[in-house]
């Protein structure tokens, strides 16, 4: 079990979970164990990039200094999203990248997230390297003094390489479109005028005026709230909202209702397959996404493979079995054909696309998409992993399993960061669906509420 890695990388409240030494530490023994086993005599090099908040230069900083102290040379990307800094990665072959923000978490947390040199997200083994590091006794890491100290190189241009890379996976211009679109005062607040202009959108922006305190705050991915209500006011096609680093992207249809990754994915996937691009006619999501997108799958005689939560195991999938299209209900979305990790502004184009090349609206689009109302109560309990171990619970989800058919799921999980157990279930009416869970929610407080 990692001690300090989440499934995300290292998360914590800025100056006090997740401190300058920390991140000195991870720059330094992070630095170390994805660079010791280069095979070249050139001086290893580390992309570095974050979000608007304003602890980013606060541990970037540190985290630089960390990188230095054991001779790597960094390239400064400044603000970009953590998808822009997967591709510079693998685009200026380097031997790894380090993103530092908390995605769609308040203001106040932050997170520091290591890619190796192909761009992915690092394995479990990797980080548990590197945690052994910082738990050490003793540091007896290498400590150049001149000649093989670190430098810092200034890239922001590298922001402008990763437009151009967008823009080459659109091939047509996508105007005649109207879109609002909120960069949730994040990484991409700066780079979205840029991209959709070159892509000929016809485009309103909000939450694009980042002043380190206001990312995420009632806006983007998490909060489409305020995006719905412009998508309705100026009458537009559609509305695309973006999460603090951007790599999520949650849309809003032409009558201001979300769609989630889920039906995002339903679009993309139905365009692919029309003309032959879904390889294996299948789609990997988590165990989260809704039954009513594998139903409507199924109908159009499409695969739907479920990894567990994350989107790292969805990656993983993808690329063990040559699948192309993947994500969570929470937007990210994986389009292989072009990009190896969730990126929101590539997910917004290429829904756009599709809308362009069939001229029909969303709701068009997601006419058979039919989504199945859900319950999730999350239950305070003693010990969130041993909830195996009692036999009534199982029971209990087994007599709800046994009344829903085919006609409902449920699904009961252990929180990855607080003391609370999950119970979700889906089925044909909210009522019958509240009811379900609420059988097994009664019984999990009897057996091991806290």
């Amino acid at each position: 079990m990692l001690k300090y890695f989440g499934t995300d990388g290292v998360r914590g409240v800025a100056n006090s979970g997740l401190t300058p030494e920390m991140a000195f530490k991870l720059g330094r023994d992070g630095g170390y164990i994805l660079t010791k086993n280069k095979q070249d005599d050139k001086q290893a090099k580390v992309l570095v990039s974050r979000d608007t908040r304003i602890s980013g230069q606060m541990l970037e900083s540190a985290l630089i200094s960390g990188l230095l102290s054991v001779g790597i040379e960094v390239l400064e990307c400044g603000v970009i999203t953590t998808p822009g800094l997967s591709y510079l990665v693998r685009a200026q072959g380097a031997d790894a990248g380090v993103q530092i923000s908390a995605s769609h978490n308040p203001v106040e947390d932050n997170g520091i997230k290591f890619f190796g040199s192909d761009g992915l997200k690092l394995s479990d083994a990797l980080e548990e390297e590197i945690e052994q590091l910082i738990d050490a006794p003793q540091d007896n890491l290498p400590r150049p003094s001149a000649e093989g100290l670190g430098t810092i190189t200034d890239f922001h241009e590298g922001a402008s390489k990763y437009l151009q890379f967008l823009e080459n996976t659109v091939p047509v211009e996508l105007d005649g479109i109207k879109v609002v679109i909120d960069g949730a005062n994040g990484a991409a607040s700066a780079l979205i005028s840029r991209l959709f202009a070159d892509c000929g959108v016809d485009f309103t922006t909000i939450a694009t005026h980042p002043n380190g305190l206001n990312i995420n705050d009632h806006c983007g991915a998490t909060h489409t709230e305020r995006l719905q209500a412009e998508v309705v006011k100026q009458g537009a096609d559609l509305g695309l909202a973006f999460d603090g680093d951007a790599d999520r992207c949650i849309a809003v249809d032409e009558n201001g209702h979300e769609v989630d990754g889920d039906h995002i994915m339903y679009v993309i996937g139905s365009y692919l397959q029309d003309h032959g691009r879904l390889k294996k006619d299948t789609i990997v999501t988590t165990v989260m996404s809704n039954l009513g997108f594998t139903k409507a799958l199924e109908r159009r005689g499409i695969k739907n493979i479920r990894t567990q939560v994350g989107d790292r195991y969805v990656s993983e999938e993808m690329r063990a079995n040559g699948y192309v299209l993947g994500g969570e209900q929470s937007g990210h979305v994986i389009i292989a054909d072009y990009h190896n990790t969730g990126d929101g502004m590539l997910t917004g184009l290429h829904l756009m696309l599709v809308m362009k090349k069939t001229g029909k609206k969303l709701t068009e689009l997601l006419a058979d998409f039919k989504e199945y109302p859900q319950c999730l109560v999350n239950v305070p309990v003693k010990d969130k992993q041993s909830w195996k171990e009692h036999q009534p619970i199982l029971d209990a989800i087994k007599a709800v399993e046994a009344d829903m058919g085919d006609e409902g799921r449920v699904l009961v999980r252990p929180s990855g960061t607080q003391a609370l157990l999950r119970v979700m279930a889906e089925g044909p009416t909210q009522e019958q669906t509240d009811a379900w869970v609420d059988q097994i929610v009664q019984v999990v407080k009897t057996e091991m509420g806290a």
